[in-house]
């Protein structure tokens, strides 16, 4: 199985737009996307920035009930993320479901002000992820159908280094807010609360109101795999596929059924993408404990932890670009894979290295490279396994997989973290990923499938 669809042929004009440089490979939808993901995630890590100080400190919450939260956090938006990516290619407007997504997070923003239990935290957090979970298949999806094939992981570098820049701006904002106001926590969230709205408004206001294609469908699965794989999934769920594996997009279809949706699960490549993304997200600790557990490991001062998301931030921002143009060139499943591993690395310094001042800056650059190296990557992968009216689908599924194991992975962590402490949970953590990457490995290797003559050796 390849995570690449670096096999599809390349159409004539591409040559020209290298030649014009990057901006010339970047679709201004994508850049727009960019910027309301900016601002959102300013907001977003405001709050993440300073929750689980927040929690375990102010309100004394134990390390089972932060993991019960953060587990909410995550496994509310990985449910919801299938209902949004279905609905968005039903009613054939991905626009309308991404701001629905945005808005209910901004309207969430000010509620966190009257939360103060363990329920209604858990209530309201859940209503914020509801919201990103309608809103990111619909937009990765627009980023992608605007995006030609052997482009995708560029685009969705360019997005998410413009993401990563509102997370790097969140927690230096919710810095200045708690050495600045005498209330802090609630001036943090009462500020996270306007910046969503503005969020919102960019989105009302610059992103157009139909999903496009790329010059011509450039989005649409091209390589031959992907192309038989999409007929297949769209043949099983009784319609039908113009040639090249391309669905009618045009007007006259009838909308998206459930069950084509779920005819993608029969596509083996999608399966084999979504079970690995699943199976190494069982073992991915949420970013909040790693934060948590460099702070008790390196001695960081409370008023300095809301930084920590910063370093991370600062790295993923710097190599989204140029690792996602390297997945491009050699091969998605290399990059992906070579991101886990950087993750290994940082829980073998969290659990052995000598506390040295160096121990701040390694881990949280081996934790920013990962997420360069995977969080766009993964939908990148998408690019050539799905037809284009079934895509926000397609990326649904392969997040939700992913988001649910991290679910998973919350609540048990903390438990561990409750039972036995967190030297002992984080080694198991560790254990775990190096055995699932290797079985990863495996499953994603490349199977001698055909290669195009433009295609170079090693791609796997």
């Amino acid at each position: 199985m390849y995570l690449t669809d670096r096999s599809a042929p390349v159409k004539a004009g591409t040559d020209r737009d290298r030649r014009r440089g990057p901006g010339a490979k970047v679709a201004p939808v994508v850049l727009v996307l960019g910027t309301v993901s900016l601002i959102t995630d300013v907001s977003s890590e405001m709050v993440t920035a300073v929750l689980p100080l927040y929690l375990v400190t102010t309100l004394g919450f134990s390390p089972l009930g932060f993991g019960t939260l953060d587990g909410v956090y995550n496994g509310v938006s990985a449910l919801v993320q299938l209902t949004g990516g279905h609905l968005a290619d039903r009613v054939r407007d991905h626009k309308l479901l991404a701001g629905l997504g945005y808005g209910l997070s901004a309207l969430c923003k000010p509620l966190l002000l009257l939360a103060g239990s363990l329920g209604t935290l858990g209530t309201v957090l859940a209503l914020e992820r509801t919201g990103k979970g309608l809103r990111t298949a619909p937009r990765d999806a627009m980023i992608s159908l605007a995006t030609p094939a052997g482009n995708q992981g560029r685009a969705f570098g360019v997005h998410r280094a413009m993401d990563t820049t509102g997370a790097m701006l969140g927690p230096l904002t919710a810095f200045l807010i708690l050495r600045a106001a005498a209330d802090g926590y609630d001036a943090v969230f009462g500020v996270s609360a306007c910046v969503a709205v503005l969020g919102v408004v960019v989105l009302v206001l610059f992103v157009p109101g139909r999903r496009q294609g790329a010059d011509g469908g450039h989005g649409a699965p091209t390589d031959a795999t992907g192309a038989r794989d999409a007929a297949g999934a769209r043949d099983e769920a009784g319609g039908t596929v113009e040639a090249g594996g391309t669905a009618d997009v045009r007007g006259g279809r009838p909308p998206v059924r459930v069950r084509e949706a779920l005819a993608l699960l029969r596509l083996p490549r999608l399966r084999a993408l979504a079970g690995c993304a699943a199976l190494l997200g069982l073992t991915t600790v949420s970013d909040a404990f790693v934060y948590l557990l460099l702070q008790r490991r390196a001695g960081v001062g409370e008023e300095w932890f809301t930084l920590l998301p910063l370093g991370t931030a600062v790295v993923f921002l710097l190599l989204a670009v140029p690792v996602g143009a390297l997945a491009d060139r050699v091969g998605r499943r290399t990059v992906f894979l070579s991101g886990h591993t950087g993750l290994l690395t940082a829980y073998g310094l969290l659990l052995w290295a000598p506390d040295t001042p160096l121990l701040v800056p390694a881990v949280l650059a081996l934790h920013g490279t990962f997420y360069a190296a995977t969080d766009g990557v993964l939908p990148a992968a998408l690019a050539g396994l799905v037809p284009e009216h079934l895509r926000a689908s397609g990326l649904a599924i392969v997040g939700t997989s992913q988001a649910l194991a991290r679910f998973c992975c919350s609540l048990a962590f903390g438990a561990a973290w409750t039972a036995w402490g967190d030297g002992p949970a984080l080694a198991g953590s560790a254990v775990g990923l190096l055995c699932c990457a290797a079985v990863a490995g495996v499953v994603l290797r490349p199977t001698g499938e055909t290669r195009s003559p433009s295609q170079p050796q090693g791609s796997g």
